[in-house]
């Protein structure tokens, strides 16, 4: 009885060894290789681990980025406050050199000489240009309408009627984000809350500085003091020069247009000003209107507007611009001008008002990065 036992059990040794066989050479490798890879109940594996670190981090990213673009409305607002916060510091730092006083007193004159400043200009010119502002509009159509006649008279028809129907659709579609605040309370509130976290910003940076070093290790957090000094330093710069250029373009505009008796001058002056914050597209936009006005008075006076545009936006970039702004940053035209379309698509005015700041303080933090990168041992990379 044992010895059939025996024979039994190797004869089904050798049926198994002779499957075995069979099976190709790496197939017992793979099956081993498989049933030694960590499932989801090895909790308690480095493997599984390492995974679960790998998809969370890709999972935290996408929730990121859909955070980001629900929030876009507040972070572009929260960006302007720091812009606007960035040029009270500058006037107040400018102001120190002159008044030995604490940084308090000094930002309180800038505000308030601001302020001034502001309503000054609009009570001196409000009721002008408020009607000059109710007529251009009409002023401007009218113009398109005559050089729509004048082509079409000469056998060139390029459709104006139907660019300008595709501009005000393209207009209307603009924007995402300024068209949750399209009512005028919603537009005054969301201006006074952009101010007063400016000034909260500026009256005390270095504060809200060391809040954002708090997030990094403590062996980095000189690097982020460096970056953000750098990053202050940067757009001070870039928003004086954007100051001192509105302000030249505006005034010098004004003045040679009313000179050259020019309609609607002081309104003219005032548009050159706001839209100098925009470079490349703002000048476009200033030239074109200061044109249309002026050959709607004659073709002389249409040459002169012309010329008067000419001049001070030559003065503007050649002398102002890069005395001021580019000593600080060095950006580079089709850069900004590709931003700003980019900015001006996604998110409207407000987006195309940034796009210059934003790629500013990018193109630092990458220069910054790189050099943190170069100072630091090869071991702590």
């Amino acid at each position: 009885m044992t010895q059939a036992r025996n024979s039994t059990a190797k004869t089904a040794g050798k049926r198994a060894g002779t499957q075995a066989s069979e099976v190709s050479p790496g197939g017992a490798a793979q099956a081993d290789d498989g049933d030694m890879a960590p499932g989801p109940a090895d909790a308690h594996s480095t493997v599984f681990w390492i995974e679960i670190r790998k998809a969370a981090a890709w999972l935290g990213m996408a929730c990121a980025i859909g955070l980001v673009i629900l929030l876009i409305h507040p972070i572009l607002f929260i960006i302007g406050a720091v812009v606007i916060a960035v040029m009270l510091d500058g006037g107040t730092r400018l102001l120190g050199r002159i008044l030995p006083i604490g940084r308090g007193w000094r930002l309180t004159i800038v505000i308030l000489a601001v302020a001034g400043f502001i309503g000054w200009v609009f009570y001196l010119t409000g009721s002008q240009v408020a009607a000059q502002a109710a007529e251009l509009p009409t002023l401007v159509q009218s113009q398109f309408d005559r050089i729509n006649a004048w082509l079409a008279h000469h056998g060139i028809n390029l459709g104006i009627g139907d660019l300008k129907s595709a501009s005000s659709q393209i207009m209307d579609s603009l924007g995402r984000v300024t068209a949750a605040i399209g009512t005028a309370a919603g537009v005054f509130s969301s201006i006074v809350m952009m101010l007063v976290l400016a000034i909260f910003l500026a009256i005390e940076p270095t504060l809200y500085a060391r809040g954002l070093a708090w997030f990094v290790p403590i062996n980095r957090r000189d690097e982020v003091h460096d970056l953000t000094r750098q990053l202050g330093f940067t757009l001070r710069r870039l928003m004086a020069g954007r100051l001192v250029g509105m302000a030249v373009m505006g005034l010098f505009t004004g003045l040679l247009l009313m000179i050259g008796g020019v309609p609607m001058a002081t309104l003219l002056g005032l548009l050159t000003a706001l839209l100098a914050f925009l470079p490349n597209i703002g000048a476009i936009i200033s030239g074109i209107l200061i044109t249309l006005v002026g050959f709607s008075a004659g073709t002389q006076l249409g040459l002169y507007a012309l010329g008067v545009y000419l001049v001070v936006q030559t003065i503007e970039s050649y002398l102002i611009t890069p005395t001021v702004a580019r000593r600080a940053v060095d950006l580079p035209p089709a850069l900004v001008l590709g931003a700003q379309i980019l900015f001006g698509a996604l998110f409207g005015v407000i987006g195309l008002a940034l796009a210059d700041p934003i790629v500013a303080a990018t193109k630092v933090t990458l220069e910054e990065r790189a050099k943190a990168r170069v100072r630091r041992p090869p071991d702590t990379l």
